[in-house]
């Protein structure tokens, strides 16, 4: 594993009560490896930052952190597989928004409820980025123009209607009051490849899938979605600077069954914390286009809660039938 690196508080809120590595690892809980559940495939961005965690999370709580890729269903195979196992916390999901937000306010048949897990801490968040085609307008009121006076004419890729990136689109576009044509795909390279091949007008993509293409002329980023500027791209701005409602970022976070008892939910969400103050991990999440975040069960079950409220009326207004 590797060595703890120098650890700068979040804030006195999440700081102050951290206890040392060898508290965090006391006997009774975990006494086996800690299995994270990633509901997405390998390589992803979710899967990226559960294996990071793991790592800095196994020294504190004195036992492995293994990660398990359960792919499936907008996340439904593996949020289901977990909400199904023993509440003792040694089965945690690496949950996005879908699966606590979007699943339970589309889904009708969802073999789980949100009432299914106990929250544990949120981890971090992901804005997306409109990705445009170099010969559309660079600047956002000049592409607010432009699509205007082209009403669903421009295009972009997304995962279906459901998927968390087209309901960013659809919130943006109405923030802007502009109208344009999601295409679904069944993968990200897919829409990526129409994208270099011009078939696409924008992508509306997370964060270090905007980088590369951003970088090597092959697009170019018009603006983020969520509340504050990337660090690594400065110059560009998001579209709350212009239309402050334009706010939209997925986010992840660690959940267990409903049920486990508040011992284990509490050292668990204490090592992530502590895991996420780590400057190595919090410069590695950024480069992947996330924010470290780290918050007790109660901030993050009051985090979920708004969530719901604020996505209910746009999913109702844009009526997505999902089974």
């Amino acid at each position: 594993m590797a060595p703890q690196g120098r650890r700068a508080l979040l804030g006195a809120g999440l700081g102050a009560g951290l206890a040392a590595p060898a508290v965090l690892a006391q006997p009774g809980f975990p006494d086996r490896p800690v299995t994270l559940v990633v509901p997405f495939p390998p390589g992803g961005s979710t899967d990226v930052m559960a294996r990071l965690l793991a790592e800095r999370m196994a020294p504190l709580l004195g036992q492995p952190v293994l990660v398990e890729n359960r792919p499936g269903g907008a996340t439904v195979v593996g949020a289901e597989a977990v909400a199904r196992s023993a509440p003792d916390g040694h089965t945690v999901l690496v949950n996005s928004g879908t699966t606590l937000t979007i699943n339970p306010l589309l889904m009708r048949n969802l073999p789980y409820r949100p009432e299914s897990f106990a929250p544990v801490s949120l981890l971090s968040t992901l804005p997306f980025a409109f990705l445009l085609q170099n010969r559309l307008p660079a600047t956002i009121p000049e592409f607010v123009a432009f699509a205007k006076a082209r009403p669903g004419k421009l295009n972009y890729g997304t995962n279906g209607p459901s998927s968390f990136n087209n309901i960013v689109a659809v919130l943006v576009s109405e923030a802007l009051g502009i109208r344009m044509q999601d295409v679904t795909y069944r993968g990200d390279s897919a829409q990526l490849n129409d994208f270099v091949a011009g078939t696409l007008d924008l992508l509306v993509v997370g964060g270090s899938s905007a980088i590369g293409p951003h970088r090597n002329g092959q697009g170019r980023i018009l603006a983020w979605t969520g509340d504050k500027r990337m660090p690594m791209t400065p110059e560009i701005p998001i579209f709350a600077e212009v239309a402050p409602e334009a706010i939209g970022q997925t986010w992840f976070g660690l959940a267990v069954p409903a049920r486990t008892p508040a011992g284990p939910i509490e050292r668990l969400s204490a090592a992530a914390a502590r895991a996420l103050q780590e400057p190595a991990l919090r410069d590695r999440l950024l480069g992947e286009g996330q924010f470290a975040v780290g918050s007790s069960p109660t901030e993050y079950a009051a985090f979920l809660a708004r969530e719901m409220d604020r996505w209910r009326p746009l999913l109702a207004r844009m009526d997505i039938k999902v089974d």
